[in-house]
């Protein structure tokens, strides 16, 4: 059985050539990634070399403070001046980021943090910037989460940096096209809980409903594939991407397709419920939403128009699409004037 169908046919693609620097090697993984975003815009990667250890280590904390109390959950709920915190089941649908206002709010609990290492200057600190760099927020226990997620965050950014080094080459772009475009990147990191389903849930209503990703890439990590990730094909079918050990989903996001002028896919996806004899089980998600820098300009890319194909979308900066996206996944029942959550 080859790879592709081990993966419910999502692309597995071993980033190692790339990583080891052969000119064949990155010819090689270019060319897989190429096709895998044309085709599925979805694709699983191995040979990433981020430690086993530490994603163990980060799911194991992250499993401790979902299971606090409500009450001490909701001490951290996320404040209306910031996507950073706790959001409660109810706080968001993620269909509504579509403008498709129908569903009910997904069955989830999120956790957020964002940006922890970066300069103390007004890029950062100042008025444009300010939002996108606001302070984490922490619980007092578990007491080594911070830590723990500050660690997993840092090996995320490596991983994103090499696979935007991938991308850039895959697109026929110079390795390096990318870099002043996300070393001042504004990436939220999210850890979803699912948990069990001790009654059924409403009519619609999913563990996160059908949505494409916002910004260049998305990292995923789960723990089980039972009431997990699908995928919309180019069939108009719902496929399940399956939980494999020891790798990372790969999906891209909108700012990837207006960047390729959709030589490049960003796919609608969702997370279903489990069935019913399995209801007691629970998920957990990482959820590393790589987005560029916020004054980033995203237009398309040269190597992705011609005559032919001239770009369809207009310029916008990666600051202004997020903004509106974040605002309109949140329940409307729950935000307000400024899109904040209601505390």
């Amino acid at each position: 059985m080859d790879k592709a169908a081990k993966s419910g046919d999502i692309p597995i693609i071993d980033i190692a050539p790339f990583l080891k620097g052969s000119k064949k090697g990155k010819h090689q993984v270019a060319a897989e990634l190429d096709r895998a975003c044309r085709e599925f815009g979805f694709l699983i990667i191995e040979g990433h070399g981020v430690s086993n250890a530490l994603v163990a280590d980060t799911r194991e904390i992250s499993r401790k403070f979902f299971a606090l109390s409500h009450w001490e959950k909701a001490r951290l709920r996320m404040p209306p001046d910031r996507y950073r915190g706790f959001l409660p089941i109810g706080s968001e649908d993620l269909a509504y980021s579509m403008d498709e206002q129908k569903n009910v709010p997904d069955w989830r609990e999120c956790f957020v943090s964002g940006p922890h290492d970066h300069a103390y200057d007004e890029y950062h600190h100042g008025a444009a910037g300010a939002r996108f760099f606001a302070p984490n927020v922490w619980p007092d226990r578990p007491a080594r989460m911070r830590p723990i997620w500050e660690a997993y965050y840092a090996a995320m950014e490596d991983l994103a940096d090499d696979l935007m080094r991938i991308f850039a080459v895959a697109l026929d772009m110079p390795e390096a096209w990318f870099q002043d475009k996300i070393d001042k990147h504004i990436t939220n990191f999210s850890v979803s809980y699912y948990p069990p389903q001790d009654t059924p849930p409403a009519d619609n209503q999913l563990r996160c409903g059908p949505h494409s990703d916002y910004g260049s890439l998305t990292i995923v990590s789960s723990d089980t594939d039972v009431g997990g990730l699908q995928v919309l094909t180019s069939a108009g079918d719902w496929a399940s991407v399956p939980c494999l050990p020891n790798t990372f989903v790969i999906n891209l996001g909108d700012l990837m397709a207006e960047w390729t002028n959709d030589r490049w896919r960003s796919t609608l996806h969702r997370v279903v419920n489990p069935p019913r004899e399995s209801a007691d089980q629970s998920r957990l998600s990482f959820l590393f939403f790589h987005q560029p820098n916020y004054d980033a300009v995203i237009e398309c890319l040269p190597s992705c128009t011609n005559p032919d194909d001239p770009p369809k979308y207009a310029r916008v900066t990666s600051g202004e699409h997020v903004r509106r996206k974040v605002e309109l996944s949140r329940a409307p029942d729950l935000v307000n004037g400024d899109g904040g959550i209601k505390i």
